[in-house]
């Protein structure tokens, strides 16, 4: 691969060119021959890394300013992330050329968004791959996300191992970091979508403009006749529909304000929703096994999506109705008991805002919630979590994945927000035993929201990665309570 004819603008040092034929930007990977980028780093600098990368083979570098005293050839470029995405797409061929590939960016929802598409696609007989919170699924295997948006390398192989496992379609959540740190350059997008912006991540990106604006960049990696969805009952999102090129086709979703995919007749309830989704001048029925009304919305996005790919209202309809549930989000505990208990990734306050008003609408009783928040994360959201909080019948504040932080000092900064509206919280540190204290207090009829960590297995406490799912501990409750442990509070 020839720099020069690359990047044209580029300048090099020591050289005239320099062909590439492999890239890397972990220099412990480095092999003989391997093309090295110095990618900036947010915490340190990456130059450090640099000898090692030479003395693992590296034979040039990629960088964004000239670097004294290598003994290897330089690419000088203005933007060393960008440059090092195209590079890890042309490297395995521009796998997304041969996908239809939909992204899907928003504060709430991609995770849901994404696994609705999913759903009618391959309900429809479309091979269909995803990349997402969860997992990465190449069409035929899945693991582990480690990432919502893995990095521009891993994002290159696993769409070419998509082209080479026959799939067609493919989805994937985009975040405000990856979209920021470019790492999309060089995978062109059949259709963007746009869920919402709210508060989230500002400990990266500092306010509310700098964050929106990276979510507006997904407009600029759709193709030139490809489409942009956005939520018409979004304020962000319909000022983004300005940066929309007129060789684009934008489709709008909304409930609440006109738009060009709708919902009425919504009925809400524990096993689901039912509603009719309206599209020019059509009406199909939709029964959907997802909870409340945020939900509704997020089917009305994956609507958009797929009439965009083809397909009619009726597949649209058949396709979300076979999704039975996505893990961590609105998700059913079934034990035995005689209330509801629902597990949800919400971890930021209009996300939580909008999962207790469902649970509310659909509780015949109380809504017990607990939840907590991040360490080392942006801290300012916390308070607005506390109120959103307060919302429930009963509030227990608890322990998330405090990292570094002293998670005390964590839960009353979101009792402090839950007290602004006049309610006490119960801050419990220990988040087992703050789930199991709701499931205790609970009756028939009531509904016990636990939010934040969703689909998580793990939890973050100083360095350590402690196996933790919230799924297992209501589980684990209700095996002690029926075999007659008193304690009820699992080991």
């Amino acid at each position: 691969m020839s720099l020069r004819a690359l990047f044209p603008t580029a300048s090099f040092v020591d050289c005239a060119d320099i062909c590439a034929t492999s890239i890397q930007s972990d220099s412990r990977r480095c092999e003989k021959g391997d093309l090295f980028a110095v990618i900036p780093g947010t915490r340190e600098n990456a130059e450090k890394y640099i000898p090692e990368a030479l003395k693992n083979g590296a034979k040039a570098i990629l960088t964004g300013h000239p670097l004294v005293g290598l003994p290897v050839p330089q690419c000088i470029v203005a933007d060393v992330r960008k440059a090092y995405a195209i590079l890890c797409s042309e490297f395995v061929s521009h796998p997304a050329s041969h996908l239809q590939t939909v992204g899907v960016t928003g504060t709430n929802g991609k995770t849901t968004v994404t696994w609705l598409i999913r759903a009618v696609l391959q309900n429809a007989g479309r091979r269909t791959g995803l990349l997402g919170t969860i997992e990465y699924h190449n069409g035929v295997t899945a693991r582990a996300a480690s990432l919502t948006t893995p990095d521009a390398s891993e994002i290159s192989r696993l769409l070419s191992e998509m082209v080479k496992n026959d799939v067609t379609h493919t989805v994937m959540e985009v975040s405000s970091h990856a979209l920021d740190q470019s790492r999309l350059a060089g995978t062109e997008l059949s259709v963007g979508v746009v869920t919402n912006v709210t508060q989230d991540h500002f400990d990266y990106h500092k306010n509310h403009e700098n964050y929106a604006a990276c979510k507006a960049k997904i407009i600029q990696h759709v193709k030139q006749d490809g489409t942009i969805i956005l939520n018409s009952d979004d304020s962000a999102c319909r000022s983004f529909a300005a940066d929309v090129n007129t060789s684009q086709t934008l489709l709008t979703y909304g409930i609440d304000n006109p738009a060009d995919i709708s919902a009425e007749q919504i009925q809400e309830s524990t096993n689901g929703a039912t509603f009719d989704i309206l599209f020019d001048g059509s009406r199909v029925p939709v029964k959907t096994s997802l909870i409340g009304l945020h939900n509704v919305s997020n089917c009305l996005a994956a609507a958009a999506v797929c009439l965009a790919s083809g397909l009619s209202l009726a597949e649209i309809a058949e396709g979300i109705r076979s999704l039975g549930c996505v893990p961590g989000r609105m998700e059913q505990v079934h034990c035995g008991q005689s209330y509801t208990v629902l597990i949800d990734y919400a971890h930021t306050d209009d996300a939580l805002s909008h999962v207790i008003r469902s649970a509310k609408k659909v509780s015949s009783q109380r809504v017990l919630c607990v939840f907590g928040a991040g360490g080392d994360r942006d801290n300012s959201k916390r308070r607005l979590l506390g109120l959103a909080g307060s919302e429930a019948d009963q509030v227990i504040i608890t322990s998330d994945n405090p990292r570094s932080e002293d998670p005390m000092q964590i839960m009353e900064m979101i009792a402090e927000g839950c007290r602004t509206k006049g309610v006490e919280p119960e801050l419990i540190i220990d988040r087992t035993e703050a789930i199991c204290r709701a499931l205790e207090e609970a009756h028939a009829g009531d509904l016990v929201l636990i939010a934040g960590k969703g689909h998580e297995c793990e939890q973050i406490i100083g360095d350590r990665k402690i196996p933790f799912s919230d799924r297992l501990v209501v589980e684990n409750y209700f095996s002690s309570s029926f075999s007659g442990n008193s304690t009820k509070i699992p080991a």
